[in-house]
């Protein structure tokens, strides 16, 4: 009996140290409302900012509602209630519509949800920008001219290439070579970067020569451009900004469209990825290296303390590298920037 007694004691111990540490882990805002009603255009990190301190701890109060399989799908005009159970703050969701059980249960378009983050920045960039390797470059079709051996191509103009076009593939991205992405600290190709510059559409193949034709330009088409198969390219509806299962620490590498700073909703690249367990999803946090100053006491220096500046949550991973969306920052993000965990 006294063990029985015991063991149960020192669970209910284990449940109360459990609640406490998760209520003081979960920062509410200042001010924050008892209830939100879900608008259109909002994102689930628009509405975990209204609750939290930090958005991106929004799955970690999420109530269970028997009536709602994935909170996680939300509509506009919905509510979201801040409750408390056992003094741990939490989340439900109430749904504007009635549903009727009987005798057929009203079905909820998914399309019509909103959506964690506004994926349609982030989709935009993946259309653009594409990460490759030297080997893949070197092995791809290539531009040879245009007709009337013209050197520059564009919208609706034909164009010849060479390579190897056996699998029967008609439709083939153009890119032109960029900047390859090194690790600041060990100089590591990490990957490079494919400029999207068009798409054409195969005519007809002899031999290893193809004649395309251009089906989209961004820019002008060059000989030695390269023809690179579409990749399935796909952002998943439901993944949520999260702290990482593991422990990460990251630079920003570089900071796309050409700019060395960013701001808030921003993409930069990352100098980690699919090797370190970076996932879509996983939040970081981003530091401003201290400065080195002078302690004339001490007649040494001296570097301060990183500062945190923002936050940012990665969408896309490579092997070596990630792309990330700049969710909030304090100060312009520089190229060097610090990242870790949250």
């Amino acid at each position: 009996m006294k063990k029985i007694l015991f063991a149960t004691t020192m669970f209910i111990a284990l449940v109360v140290s459990t609640l406490s540490a998760l209520a003081e882990a979960v920062l509410l805002n200042e001010n924050v409302p008892d209830r939100y009603v879900v608008k259109r255009g909002d994102t689930l990190w628009d509405i975990s900012g209204v609750f939290l301190q930090d958005p991106w701890m929004w799955p970690e109060i999420w109530h269970a509602n028997q009536q709602i399989e994935n909170p996680h799908l939300i509509y506009p005009g919905d509510s979201i209630t801040l409750v408390y159970i056992d003094g741990v703050p939490q989340l439900m969701v109430n749904r504007s519509r009635d549903l009727k059980l009987s005798p057929e249960i009203k079905s909820l378009d998914h399309a019509e949800a909103i959506s964690a983050l506004p994926l349609d920045m982030i989709d935009n960039f993946l259309s653009k920008n594409r990460v490759t390797d030297d080997a893949t470059l070197r092995g791809a079709p290539y531009v040879l001219g245009g007709k009337e051996r013209r050197i520059l191509m564009g919208m609706e103009d034909d164009f010849y290439a060479r390579g190897d076009f056996s699998d029967n593939r008609l439709n083939y991205g153009i890119y032109r070579r960029g900047d390859p992405y090194l690790d600041p600290k060990t100089g590591e190709l990490l990957g490079i970067r494919a400029v999207d510059v068009g798409a054409a559409k195969v005519k007809a193949v002899k031999d290893d020569i193809a004649t395309l034709g251009v089906s989209r330009a961004s820019g002008e088409i060059r000989i030695q451009d390269r023809l690179l198969l579409s990749e399935e390219r796909t952002l998943a509806s439901t993944f949520y900004p999260r702290a990482p299962e593991t422990k990460i620490k990251a630079s920003v590498l570089n900071v796309e469209d050409g700019v060395r700073n960013a701001g808030a909703l921003d993409v930069v690249a990352i100098n980690r990825g699919d090797r370190e367990g970076l996932q879509a999803g996983d939040t970081l946090a981003i530091y401003k290296r201290g400065d080195i100053t002078k302690d004339r006491i001490a007649n040494q220096r001296v570097r301060l303390p990183d500062e945190r500046i923002g936050l940012l949550m990665v969408f896309y991973t490579y092997e070596k590298m990630s792309f990330g969306l700049v969710m909030e920052a304090d100060r312009q993000i520089d190229i060097g920037d610090l990242l870790t965990n949250p």
